[in-house]
């Protein structure tokens, strides 16, 4: 038995149960479910039945879990189109929570839960809790903020149910969320990475030192973020970084999560059945290929979502993983298909900045990409900061990082971007999800 199975043994919940199904009881699960799920949609969602009916299809048309390929997708516009709750397969009366995610224009999209809704929500966190080496005795800061977004509440009853201590804190304040985090003996912390990033930026000021801590784990998501980002957690504050992945469209936090092995997070397959589709063709990829993800929830009572087109780029796992889970991984998404902007024709993703910055020795974490419009050609400025010992060097020593960085910008992005240098602090924190991307261009 490997060392990461016997770390998921010790840490077994009984209700992680599921994630380790031989295979044939949870492919007939989800069949089970999904004949269910699509039959309710059929019955209760009037969009869905238009688009069955186009389609000369009925419920009766899912023989197998093979057969999800011909049903139609959903998209985020069907939320704005249906807005409050066009897409809504329960009475009102049954509804016992509403969210909301922070859309960037017009109405936010709104999703419900029923009672039966909420418990599974809960028993996916605390399985992804649980899978990371969390349990009963934990004290746990909860740093996602609460409310409509869909984090603070998704994490708080996960941890509950687990029986750890949960400290509500939400976000923002830092100074207090450090002094918790040293007065309460904190061993985790549930935060966007860009965040905790800004956490340890401020400690010293704090007279905090994060390996003095009895933090041990971080529970990282809402936003995209990399490898080198992780490593770059890991090493400045000596915990483990774990990737968290969901989206409020589907349930919010706990749709994936890595285990110990940190390997890519587990799909909580038994509730969310995952698709990976070419992004010109829309055909199926192989394991290993990457596409965009797109998720069906299996029993979702008051929303279910059919085929939801993520915009997540990302590839499937299915070989075993060491922990013993037999559900499938998912590729860290470190990029979305609407996060992509387009330079002189060249496709750019945030995510392929961060990772050539962090290459060179000098650069910090903290950048943001300036897009402009000079003499009708586009103009992208990476604004990074530096570490204090580089900024106050000389004049020639932050040259010749400038220019590295452009060079490591130019291999590993493909284009020529001007490189501005800034000192520690200067670029504006994010106490949510980091904005990356400034766009000027009068198009």
């Amino acid at each position: 038995m490997s060392k990461h199975a016997k770390n998921s043994e010790r840490n077994f919940h009984p209700l992680s149960a599921p994630d380790f199904l031989p295979l044939p009881r949870l492919r007939d699960l989800q069949f089970q479910r999904l004949k269910a799920t699509v039959q309710r949609a059929y019955d209760r969602v009037a969009l869905f039945r238009q688009r069955m009916e186009e389609r000369d299809l009925t419920p009766r048309d899912v023989q197998s879990l093979d057969d999800l390929a011909k049903l139609p997708f959903t998209g985020k516009n069907d939320l704005r189109d249906t807005y409050p709750f066009g897409l809504f397969a329960s009475p009102m009366r049954e509804i016992v929570r509403l969210h909301a995610s922070s859309g960037t224009t017009g109405k936010p999209i709104v999703v419900a839960y029923t009672q039966e809704d909420v418990q599974v929500w809960t028993n996916v966190m605390l399985r992804s809790l649980a899978a990371c080496g969390l349990h009963e005795g934990d004290i746990i800061q909860n740093a996602y903020g609460y409310g409509l977004f869909t984090g603070g509440l998704g994490a708080h009853y996960g941890a509950e149910a687990l029986g750890a201590t949960v400290i509500p804190i939400s976000g923002g304040n830092t100074p207090r969320q450090l002094m918790v985090m040293k007065d309460f003996g904190v061993t985790a912390i549930c935060c966007t990475p860009s965040y905790f990033l800004h956490l340890i930026d401020q400690a010293p000021e704090a007279g905090i030192q994060f390996k003095d801590l009895p933090l041990r784990a971080g529970i990282f998501g809402a936003e995209p973020w990399t490898e080198a980002m992780r490593r770059r957690i890991e090493a400045d504050s000596g915990i483990k970084a774990y990737d968290i992945y969901g989206l409020s469209e589907i349930v919010g936090p706990g749709v994936a999560m890595e285990c110990e092995c940190q390997a890519g997070p587990h799909i909580f397959e038994d509730y969310f059945y995952p698709e990976i589709l070419h992004l010109k063709t829309g055909k199926p990829c192989a394991d290993g290929e990457e596409g965009e993800l797109v998720l069906t929830t299996l029993g979702k009572q008051a929303m279910p979502m059919i085929r939801y087109r993520t915009r997540d780029i990302t590839a499937l796992a299915s070989e075993t993983c060491e922990c013993g889970r037999t559900l499938r991984r998912i590729k860290r998404i470190g990029r979305r298909a609407d996060d992509m902007f387009i330079i002189r024709g060249i496709n750019v993703y945030p995510s392929q900045v961060e990772t050539a910055l962090l290459k060179v020795e000098g650069a910090l974490p903290h950048y943001q990409i300036v897009l402009t419009r000079e003499e009708d050609l586009d103009v992208m400025e990476v604004q990074v900061e530096v570490t204090p010992e580089v900024f106050n060097d000389t004049v020639g020593a932050l040259e010749a990082l400038r220019l590295k960085l452009t060079k490591s910008l130019e291999t590993i992005v493909g284009v020529r971007a001007k490189v501005r240098l800034v000192q520690p602090r200067t670029i504006q924190r994010s106490e949510g999800k980091a904005k990356r991307v400034i766009d000027q261009r009068k198009m």
